[in-house]
């Protein structure tokens, strides 16, 4: 299942974060893990289903979920 890092707003606050978390769910999707470094999460979604969490007002980014590596 395609897994995405979404990056809430900088001034979203705890209950703006948990709608967009709530957006996620309602769209069939599931969290992962909560981030506490940054204000975000991962959202994991089914194969071929449409997301639109980059319209909503909390989220300031959404990427595709991989592997980072430093040379």
């Amino acid at each position: 299942m395609p897994s995405y890092i979404v990056t809430c707003k900088s001034d979203a606050n705890d209950e703006q974060v948990a709608a967009a978390k709530q957006h996620v769910l309602d769209q069939g999707g599931k969290i992962g893990h909560e981030y506490s470094l940054i204000k975000g999460f991962q959202a994991i979604f089914p194969e071929g289903s449409v997301q639109t969490l980059e319209n909503h007002d909390a989220v300031d980014a959404v990427e595709v979920d991989g592997e980072m590596r430093t040379q």
